[in-house]
């Protein structure tokens, strides 16, 4: 699903310029999602990513496990969110996220229903939704109680395999209209995040950016970054 073919129809040409963000919202914050190899000096990567700058929460993202070996690696990276009062979020799984007592968790489209999660995880737990490029997704899981939406990808990236592009306006469209907060994903580095904090995100999700090269100075330069 592209934009123009969103079930709402497109987007009102007055968005197409609104790349101006509400400075009555929050400034954005960075998101980290982790590599799908979480063991062996990861746990001492993600301290060091944390305390190169605020991050505002961890994504902890493993697949084709079972949950007692994901539970054994995600323990390690729960403490090291907590000591620092990073928000942690299990993704995909909700009864991981129990299992945990995380803090929140990440369903896909294919994960899960967030009222499902609510009556699970009980009302203080965070509960984000891939909404790729759909304003009608959005809406639909803030109407099902999630705490954010997630748009993208925005930009090519390697970390997962994506069929759904988004463009910036979407972000402004959102957050013009709505409170609930919308985190941008896919393909984001310190080089191309700008224009979608300008246009309104509330969140940057990164992974690739972070952790295929040093990640204390990726941190440093998405700070940077989120300062404008």
């Amino acid at each position: 699903m592209t934009l123009d073919d969103d079930p709402l129809g497109p987007l009102d040409p007055q968005f197409a310029d609104a790349f101006v963000r509400d400075m009555r919202r929050p400034p954005c914050q960075l998101y980290l999602i982790s590599p799908l190899e979480v063991g062996g000096d990861f746990p001492d990567r993600l301290a060091r990513a944390l305390d190169a700058g605020p991050v505002a929460a961890f994504q902890f993202r493993v697949k084709d496990m079972d949950q007692h070996a994901a539970a054994k690696l995600a323990e390690p990276l729960q403490r090291i969110c907590a000591d620092r009062e990073v928000a942690f979020i299990v993704n995909d799984s909700i009864s991981l996220a129990k299992r945990l007592g995380a803090d929140g968790v990440h369903l896909g489209q294919e994960d899960g229903d967030a009222r499902e999660a609510r009556d699970v995880l009980g009302p203080s737990v965070q509960i984000g939704v891939t909404c790729h490029d759909s304003r009608h997704l959005a809406m639909e899981a803030g109407e099902a109680g999630a705490d954010y939406v997630a748009f993208g990808a925005f930009y090519p990236t390697t970390t997962k395999e994506t069929k759904h592009r988004a463009e910036p306006v979407v972000l402004s469209w959102w957050s013009t209209l709505f409170e609930l907060p919308c985190v941008a994903i896919g393909g984001i580095t310190p080089a191309n995040a700008a224009p979608l904090v300008k246009a309104g995100a509330d969140f940057l999700a990164a992974s690739g950016a972070v952790w295929n090269g040093d990640e204390a100075a990726a941190v440093k330069a998405f700070a940077e970054v989120l300062k404008v």
